[in-house]
């Protein structure tokens, strides 16, 4: 596989602009995945005590970033002891207060990957069956699979990273909106020129609500491929901090509701309130990009479109399980905001309003923003003084996490 494994330092007393890329978070205890979410809470009790302590998170890319003009997953997979951890389905929908488990049905969500994942359906099985979620197969029409043409079979090579980015999406919608039919389309190079197009496709087979965890820098981007009426289109903010005023495509796009991720924990004891802290992920994405300011979004230190808008758990630290197969050997912890666009999506299915949204603007009417997680805490770089909300979290909009992370789904 095109990548390295990364030695980073995770706590926070040592997280630094110069470590952006840490997950600043340190190690959590998780119960093996599978696991009760009983287990899951016993272990992860102490992880507010350790997210303050010096750690150390071992992390690789699952795509190379090897050139702007080819774009790239936004996955990020924890290799030391706890890379077989992770939260849980269980976990994520109480984290943001979900009713997955009646909600949903009759929502289609498409994913748009890049090559070819050969074991897909066999490892959706797995996961979902491993967490007794409904069974979503090709033979009960709730899981199509396609290439970027609409056609069943003649699929693009296979691809590691790209079943890594496949799993972390397809577990995503399952763990979120179980009740969820999807759409997966692949396409048949890792090229923005197909990327596009996978994404025209799936809305020409009817998903309103396309996620593309996909990202990069280029001028070769298409603004069409991503402006569909009646579609919300999310996308990744990106794993590379703070990006001053460098382009992530397509996700600073007017059009694209831009993801950017956070660290979550849960608390210890048993007090009252949430019982989830969550700050800015170090490594997420933000930044004041090139392209046109919404009409919907006023804040003073970007003349153009800020990114982001909405957000949720990215921090490999504090990461997700995924299950995939096609060369690696199965649980895996992962974040990235590969890991925060799909889950956001599958929130919007949830909802069941997404045929009647106008990008990201819901989340910027003052109304909706008590069904969101305030983050006021965590950075993920330098940025200008006068304008730290670009780079830091505080209380209403900040760019790393946009207005916070669901609670509920009244504000989507």
């Amino acid at each position: 596989m095109r990548t390295r494994g990364l030695q980073i330092a995770g706590g926070l007393a040592v997280c630094t602009a110069a470590a952006l890329w840490s997950g600043c978070a340190g190690g959590i205890g998780r119960t093996a995945v599978p696991s009760s979410p009983a287990g899951a809470a016993r272990s992860n009790a102490g992880a507010a005590e350790v997210i303050s302590s010096p750690g150390f998170a071992s992390v690789r890319r699952a795509c190379p970033e090897t050139d702007p003009d080819v774009p790239h997953c936004e996955a990020v997979v924890r290799t030391d002891g706890a890379s077989n951890n992770g939260y849980l389905p269980s976990d994520l929908q109480a984290a943001y207060n979900l009713p997955s488990t009646t909600a949903g049905s009759g929502q289609t969500v498409a994913l748009v990957e890049l090559l070819d994942d050969p074991n897909v359906e066999a490892d959706l099985f797995y996961y979902r069956n491993t967490f007794n979620l409904p069974v979503c197969s090709t033979l009960n029409g709730c899981f199509t699979r396609v290439n970027e043409n609409g056609k069943a079979g003649d699929y693009p090579p296979a691809s590691q990273d790209a079943a890594i980015e496949t799993s972390v999406d397809l577990d995503m919608v399952s763990a979120v909106c179980p009740n969820c039919k999807v759409i997966l389309v692949e396409g048949k190079s890792d090229t923005w020129k197909s990327l596009g197009a996978s994404v025209d496709e799936a809305v020409n087979l009817g998903a309103n609500i396309v996620s593309v965890s996909y990202g990069g820098s280029s001028k070769k981007v298409d603004p069409s491929d991503y402006d569909h009426k009646g579609v919300v289109i999310l996308a990744a903010g990106g794993d590379d901090g703070y990006l001053g005023h460098r382009d992530q495509e397509p996700a600073d796009f007017p059009t694209v509701v831009a993801v950017g991720g956070t660290s979550l924990t849960r608390n210890s004891g048993t007090g009252s309130g949430r019982g989830w802290t969550e700050i800015v992920w170090s490594g997420t994405g933000s930044g004041c990009s090139s392209f046109a300011k919404p009409s919907w979004q006023h804040d003073p230190g970007c003349s153009g479109r800020t990114a982001n808008d909405i957000s949720a758990v990215a921090d490999p630290a504090t990461g997700v399980a995924v299950y995939d197969t096609y060369q690696e050997s199965g649980w895996m912890q992962i974040g990235g905001t590969s890991v925060s666009t799909p889950l956001n999506a599958s929130v919007f299915a949830l909802a069941g309003n997404a045929a009647r949204q106008n990008a990201a603007e819901t989340f910027y009417k003052k109304a909706h923003h008590q069904y969101l997680n305030d983050i006021t805490s965590g950075f993920n770089g330098g940025c200008p003084r006068r304008y730290q909300y670009l780079c830091t979290g505080e209380p209403g909009y900040n760019g790393p996490s946009g207005w916070g992370t669901p609670n509920g789904i009244a504000a989507y």
